[in-house]
């Protein structure tokens, strides 16, 4: 049966999910079922869209198709290379905080975080005043594939731009019509992404995050896999339904900084219908300056509320974007776990908002994800 490599796959897959360390429960497998479709849905993607002589940009992940801890705030694009060939990259620059590229020279791996041959944003391209702009990749050794991020900080009113690749000496020309073989051949290899694709975040979760003093966070890095032009800090936290996680840092001068909430399976939660993310432009800054994120279960009455959504374990990850200068640890977060019930007295410049309020800003999550999701 040709299906069989990939339904193989998938039998293996289960067993991948059933296992996993975490699962305690109904709601950690009903979850992990979720995850798996959206990983199954993300192999196919990525099987059928292996080419490299007449490539073109896929979206990496989404609201259905999570993996890696994926920012709520980034469409992220990836088309495949081959390192003998010259690429063109056409588009026109939209209204986002940030716009980078990285080059990489394959894939994650359960033990491998994949090597960065270049990495930049578009501070370096030639843009016109239409917006248009012209990226030429020469052929570069082991280059195996061009990611693209597109991140956002006001959801509501910046917008994307467009996006074309092109092999340079294929324009023009049409790839070959499919065969079996050819067809039979990505069922297997979708059946192999898939694999990889579970064990790979598990593991890196594993080897990044666990790994750390629980109720922390890191001082400012270099995000690993990730972008010269990013640093993150990362943690991961354990609470009951009457502590609160609260998260002090500095607003900064970034163009884009944020912060968001994941589950043991290393996706976001759910960023459509409810806070589990913010950024600068989102957030309530104090008068000193300091944005503090609360991070619990009951809800606190406060904007910069991060929803834990039933999830009494999960990772936190603060990002900053398009940096001019390396941060520091005076950069960086501090923790506090505090009773909800203590919040109004020690926070400094408790402000609650109203019910309304608060449905206010649901709805405009789920507005402008729905706008920026079609882009």
């Amino acid at each position: 049966m040709l299906t069989k490599p990939l339904a193989d796959a998938i039998r293996t897959a289960e067993q991948i999910i059933t296992s996993a360390p975490h699962v305690s429960g109904e709601r950690d497998l009903a979850e992990g079922y979720d995850y798996l479709a959206g990983s199954i849905r993300g192999a196919l993607q990525m099987a059928w869209a292996y080419e490299r002589d007449h490539p073109y940009f896929v979206r990496s992940t989404g609201p259905y198709t999570k993996m890696g801890l994926d920012n709520p705030d980034t469409l992220y694009f990836h088309a495949w290379l081959r390192d003998d060939a010259e690429y063109v990259v056409t588009g026109v620059r939209g209204s986002t905080a940030d716009l980078s590229f990285q080059i990489l020279d394959g894939d994650y791996s359960p033990v491998d975080v994949p090597g960065s041959l270049a990495a930049f944003d578009d501070r370096e391209l030639e843009i016109g005043a239409d917006g248009s702009y012209t990226l030429r990749l020469a052929p570069a050794p082991k280059a195996a594939m061009l990611v693209v991020r597109e991140v956002f900080s006001d959801w509501s009113t910046e917008r994307p731009g467009t996006l074309r690749i092109a092999r340079a000496d294929r324009v023009g020309s049409a790839p070959p019509p499919v065969t079996l073989d050819r067809v039979t051949k990505r069922y297997g290899v979708a059946g192999k992404i898939l694999i990889s694709r579970l064990r790979t975040f598990l593991a890196f979760a594993e080897r990044f995050y666990l790994g750390l003093p629980v109720n922390t966070l890191t001082t400012p890095r270099s995000t690993p896999g990730g972008l010269s032009t990013q640093f993150s800090s990362v943690g991961h936290y354990d609470l009951d339904d009457s502590q609160a996680m609260v998260v002090t840092v500095p607003a900064s001068d970034a163009p884009y900084q944020g912060i968001q909430l994941g589950s043991m399976w290393y996706v976001s939660l759910d960023y459509v219908n409810h806070q589990t993310s913010l950024t600068r432009d989102q957030a309530r800054i104090d008068p000193d300056g300091m944005m503090r994120f609360v991070i619990s279960e009951r809800d606190p009455g406060v904007a910069n509320w991060l929803e834990r959504t039933g999830h009494r374990r999960g990772y936190v990850q603060l990002r900053w974007q398009r940096l001019s200068r390396p941060l520091t640890a005076e950069d960086g977060p501090r923790v506090d776990i505090i009773a909800v019930d203590d919040l109004a007295e020690q926070l400094p410049y408790f402000e609650p908002i109203s019910a309304g309020e608060w449905r206010a800003r649901i709805a405009a999550r789920q507005a402008a994800t729905a706008e920026r999701m079609l882009g």
